[in-house]
């Protein structure tokens, strides 16, 4: 469910929903907040209220959209807790996994995604501790490594490779007419 055009926040993003489902998405926000490292910044994102690295402080990205981390929507049957660190750090997939079973709680998971209908669905302890395990400079650093194994990269990477050899073999040239 796609907020309305006029919501521009996450707090008109929570008064636009139905009051069950705000109290459910607030207090999942509120949660979230409490445990974001510094250097990220709330706003909608995809017409979800997520937690992002902005343009302003890194704005090459490959969409020209900031980098999200951490995200939080109501859908039309189900709420979604978008937990991206999960999604590209296999010790923090399986420490979720672990997280709803030591909880006794079921674990809905989309590819990156945990879908729950209210806030006790969730084993939140070991989800703050996940969201506040990588920080704003570390999610940074990922970002760039899972973009140098895209085609996009690898050719950035050949072309910087060659401008460095070039570099290289310029400054041996130089060095050598030198003697």
């Amino acid at each position: 469910m796609k907020p309305a055009s006029n919501v521009k926040t996450p707090a008109q993003y929570i008064a636009s929903l139905p009051t069950d489902r705000a109290k459910t998405i607030a207090t999942v926000r509120a949660h979230v907040n409490k445990h974001i490292p510094r250097g990220y910044e709330e706003c909608l994102v995809w017409g979800t209220i997520g937690w992002t690295i902005p343009l302003s402080r890194y704005p090459d990205t490959h969409n020209q959209q900031p980098i999200c981390y951490v995200a939080v929507s109501s859908q039309k049957n189900y709420c979604s807790l978008y937990l991206m660190g999960a999604f590209w750090s296999e010790s923090q997939l399986e420490q979720l996994k672990a997280a709803f079973k030591a909880a006794g709680k079921k674990l809905d998971m989309g590819k990156c995604c945990v879908h729950f209908e209210s806030p006790e669905d969730l084993p939140l302890d070991a989800i703050g501790k996940l969201i506040s395990a990588i920080s704003s400079e570390q999610w940074i650093e990922m970002y760039e490594q899972s973009r140098l194994l895209t085609k996009a990269g690898q050719a950035k990477k050949a072309r910087q490779s060659a401008r460095s050899a070039s570099k290289v073999a310029a400054k041996r040239a130089g060095t050598k007419r030198r003697r």
